[in-house]
């Protein structure tokens, strides 16, 4: 059955497990598990253009049905930073909480705390055939973080209709609510109707 294993493009453990849980049964799986060094430099200018090339870089290298995203965080009041360099804003070398201190010395001063999630996820069947959805969610950042849960700047990212943090969020609610989820929901509606189809021509 197509689609039953699928390699992620990322090195991001994170991901790995967000991802597993939302295609499930599909195998999602690292390049490594495959004996596939992964690397893929981001030097698209869009969240769909990172995508998509990590997807195309994946897929070359295996030739196997790739899924791929790229995520990150906008804030209007910062000219939409920190965008496609979400990972590495305010340098590569900072781990995950003192890139969230970086954030907030951003903003200090700045009333104006509305945010959203990115993501675009592209699932790559072959080179010229893939699928290609982009979701948002919407928030605010608060002043300092809360909660445990999730990863890089979910602990100040505030979803007023649920009341918390997404790092606050159980991995249920989170699936439900967050920008991955919203696009990993269209995407697993693309292939059911690819495999509807596919059975129906057969």
């Amino acid at each position: 059955m197509p689609f039953m294993k699928i390699l992620l493009a990322t090195n991001n453990r994170h991901k790995l497990r967000e991802f597993s849980d939302m295609f499930a049964p599909a195998h999602i799986l690292f390049p490594q598990d495959e004996g596939t060094d992964f690397f893929h430099e981001e030097t698209g200018f869009t969240f769909h253009e990172n995508a998509l090339g990590k997807a195309l870089t994946l897929y070359r290298l295996t030739g196997s049905p790739v899924l791929a995203d790229d995520s990150g965080l906008v804030i209007p009041a910062l000219d939409g930073e920190p965008g496609i360099f979400s990972a590495r804003y305010g340098g590569e070398h900072l781990e995950t909480p003192e890139r969230n201190a970086y954030l907030l010395e951003q903003m200090k001063g700045i009333d104006s705390r509305e945010a959203f999630f990115v993501c675009s996820l592209v699932l790559l069947i072959d080179e010229y055939r893939f699928i290609s959805v982009q979701e948002t969610v919407e928030g605010e950042i608060i002043q300092k973080m809360q909660g445990t849960g999730g990863f890089g700047y979910d602990p100040l990212f505030y979803l007023p209709q649920m009341n918390c943090t997404m790092a606050e969020l159980t991995d249920v609610q989170k699936h439900q609510i967050s920008h991955r989820g919203r696009a990993a929901r269209r995407i697993r509606t693309c292939m059911n109707d690819l495999l509807t189809k596919e059975n129906q021509d057969l």
